[in-house]
């Protein structure tokens, strides 16, 4: 699967990887060994800049099609939704998760925000170079933030790429929070999803995102929730499906942040607003108080 790893040495105190592969890997064999591989916990010294990329990346009609239906996105055959190609970038994440460089486990890490810029549609018969890029690092006072960059190319041509940010809670650092609580965009008719307990095995299966505590209350259990918790990707899918009458085709960037988690089955109620240009939502639980995703889509 690796061609070649390059080691570049420092960049101040942090070392720098970059790492070709030859295919997309399989995210299966990833989580076998984000959970059942050990790591010893955070070292406490600056992560390294980790770069990982893989050219010519084709899709299947079929999974782009299955991960539509899924989310809600009316496919055409032909045009990627918006947020498809984090679904190839996501294993290009779960690598640098993986890498012996970082020394904590995954199951200690939160999605906090995820950014999409898309520059054009892309299409499902294009062949993509993919890449990722582990960037920066800072401490704040729930524990270590870092930001992963992720771009996709064709011919040499910027179509798409995305920003995640992830925290690795450090045992001490946390604070008591308040629960989030709803921006004041209208919420005077707001449309209602049904979650079903099977949401989450039916989005891996599409996805190929099996983390554990998205498939089966048993496997949640184990690591510290009483249900089966939402993908926060599927998620912000889920909200850019109900969106696409009005992005259409249109450039432009899409950013959402993570708020309580989403457990299923469940009801919840998503809204959209229009706000200095830019168009606002958010995901909240069935009562309209309490948000699951806020978000807003900027066009370019």
């Amino acid at each position: 699967m690796v061609s070649r790893i390059i080691v570049k040495g420092f960049i101040g105190l942090n070392k720098e990887y970059s790492i070709d592969l030859k295919a997309l890997p399989s995210l299966f064999t990833l989580y076998r060994k984000i959970f059942f591989g050990r790591k010893p916990g955070w070292d406490e010294q600056p992560l390294p800049m980790i770069n990982i990329m893989t050219s010519d990346v084709t899709l299947s009609v079929d999974k782009v099609n299955q991960y539509a239906k899924v989310c809600g996105f009316e496919f055409d055959g032909k045009t990627l939704p918006p947020t498809y190609l984090y679904v190839m970038a996501f294993r290009l994440h779960a690598v640098i998760f993986t890498h012996d460089a970082i020394t904590f486990p995954l199951l200690g890490m939160i999605h906090l925000k995820n950014s999409i810029t898309l520059h054009r549609s892309c299409r499902v018969d294009e062949k993509f170079d993919i890449q990722c890029t582990l960037t920066t690092s800072r401490m704040t006072d729930s524990g270590l933030e870092f930001e992963l960059v992720s771009k996709a190319l064709v011919d040499g041509e910027l179509v798409w790429e995305a920003l995640s940010t992830y925290l690795y809670r450090i045992e001490g650092k946390g604070k008591r929070v308040r629960p989030p609580k709803g921006t004041d965009m209208a919420w005077d008719d707001p449309v209602s999803w049904s979650l079903a307990e099977d949401l989450g095995r039916r989005y891996a299966k599409a996805s190929g995102d099996y983390n554990l505590i998205h498939l089966h209350p048993v496997m949640s259990k184990r690591f510290g929730f009483d249900r089966v918790l939402a993908h926060g990707m599927w998620s912000k899918g889920r909200c850019i499906a109900e969106l696409m009458p009005s992005i259409i085709d249109r450039p432009c960037k899409i950013d959402v942040a993570f708020k309580l988690p989403l457990f299923m089955p469940s009801n919840v109620t998503f809204a959209a607003d229009q706000l200095d240009g830019k168009t606002v939502f958010e995901l909240r639980d069935q009562k309209g108080r309490r948000p699951h995703l806020s978000g807003e889509i900027t066009y370019l």
